[in-house]
């Protein structure tokens, strides 16, 4: 059957390449959903957050790059590395804080990356709360490094060999 392109009612034909379909749909639903003015506010509450996280932290967790602050701020585990702490370590001890590990190990640029990407719809409440839990693990890290590394201490499932989980992964919990 050939392809019918001649479809004014949809959003036309999604090749294999392009990502998973659902994601098109959503993101079209977002846009639909917000509006030109919605996207610009989001846009600007995603780039305060992530400005606001940058300045709270800056000077605890290093800084690679000067360079402006958009959407995402991206650290390092320099100053902590001193330690031996590393940014999977900060990852895995922010579970015991309640938060999930921002993306670490990108951008490849950046050895020790932390991305923090605050959405537009964080609180400044979730925001704080972000921010004193990253303080207290940069605290640790001077202080109690041993802490930090055997991190999470309040998971179900403590350090695991990732290696050994990449390689066999579990994808289905046998209680």
């Amino acid at each position: 059957m050939l392809y019918n392109a001649d479809r004014p009612q949809s959003i036309g034909k999604i090749k294999a390449y392009t990502g998973h379909f659902g994601m098109h749909v959503r993101a079209l639903c977002y846009i639909l959903a917000n509006g030109p003015e919605g996207l610009k506010e989001t846009t600007e509450v995603a780039v305060l957050n992530a400005n606001y996280i940058r300045y709270k932290l800056q000077g605890v967790y290093s800084l690679p790059y000067n360079s402006p602050t958009l959407h995402e701020v991206v650290f390092s585990d320099k100053n902590q590395d001193k330690r031996g702490v590393s940014v999977w370590d900060i990852g895995k001890r922010l579970i015991d804080y309640g938060f999930h590990p921002p993306t670490t190990s990108f951008p490849l640029i950046v050895s020790g990356a932390i991305m923090i990407e605050p959405t537009e719809t964080e609180s400044r409440d979730e925001l704080d709360a972000f921010i004193e839990a990253m303080l207290a693990v940069a605290q640790e890290a001077e202080t109690n490094p041993e802490l930090v590394k055997s991190a999470p201490h309040n998971a179900r499932i403590r350090r695991v060999d990732e290696a050994a989980a990449a390689r066999r992964p579990v994808l289905r919990w046998k209680g």
